[in-house]
């Protein structure tokens, strides 16, 4: 059981979010009235207030609200729990979908610190379900009934590729696709993007479509762990598989990777 500790919002991005004491939350939106609400994956913002303290302890001396986040909460290491998490608040209820984030610039704490908790430490949620959370409130970690679909993204590689039909049949057979993004056929590029979706969305699978050269087999291996045998032209990083050219296997792809998919979510 946690306990809200703050409450923040900010009517524009790029700076730090006042705390508010109490605030109502939209579904597929998020706060309302603050900066960061929006139909997208990271609607609402979380962290440790454990990790504040921490923080502080080493001379940063911050508020709520300083890094960013919406929800200060005390009682839970969030960086721990998995994405797709349920957090229940009052009538509120919130679903974990990244961990941690891209720092594109320093901000002042940084400069100041040489250091910021907020990419390693804080989550990000949508909220599923509407209404309202004041300081003092108690979150709760909700159990999820029955299985949580596999979470996939299909990136298609410069101008070739065959993403939508991927996306289709995946959602087809119950996987949630959570982006597609098209991005150019290069490695520093794909690299960036597989690094971001295997360790902070921590998707199931990644399929990677297109390209002319060696790009999507160069950016795998780069960022792979180990290798997947049975599967062709596929690696793991963290707890996520990659495969790349899956029109040319799609089948067996299917019929394999839910086995290799459930074992690394169970951590085996």
């Amino acid at each position: 059981m946690g306990k809200v500790i703050a409450v923040c919002t900010s009517d524009r991005k790029g700076i730090q979010k006042k705390d508010v004491s109490t605030a109502h939350f939209s579904a597929e939106w998020g706060i309302d009235g603050d900066a960061h609400a929006g139909k997208w994956h990271r609607q609402i913002s979380l962290l440790s207030a454990d990790k504040i303290e921490a923080f502080n302890k080493r001379g940063a001396n911050v508020i709520p609200g300083a890094f960013g986040e919406n929800l200060v909460v005390e009682g839970f290491d969030f960086r721990a729990l998995p994405v797709g998490t349920l957090l229940r608040c009052n009538d509120v209820l919130l679903e974990m979908t990244q961990i941690g984030k891209e720092c594109h610039s320093h901000c002042e704490i940084y400069k100041k610190m040489g250091d910021c908790i907020m990419p390693r430490e804080g989550v990000f949620a949508r909220v599923l379900e509407p209404g309202t959370i004041s300081v003092g409130d108690e979150m709760a970690i909700v159990p999820r009934e029955g299985h949580f679909p596999w979470q996939a993204a299909v990136i298609t590689l410069g101008e070739s590729g065959s993403g939508e039909t991927i996306s289709k049949r995946l959602r087809d057979v119950g996987y949630t696709v959570v982006e597609e993004p098209a991005i150019p056929d290069d490695v520093r590029v794909l690299k960036q993007q597989l690094m971001r979706l295997c360790d902070q969305r921590r998707l199931d699978l990644i399929l990677v479509t297109g390209g002319a050269g060696s790009a999507a087999q160069e950016a795998m291996l780069a960022v792979s762990d180990k290798s997947t045998p049975g599967i062709a032209s596929a690696v793991i990083r963290g707890k996520t598989l990659i495969a790349a050219d899956p029109e040319e296997h799609m089948d067996a792809l299917m019929d394999s990777a839910p086995q290799v998919m459930e074992s690394l979510r169970n951590g085996r």
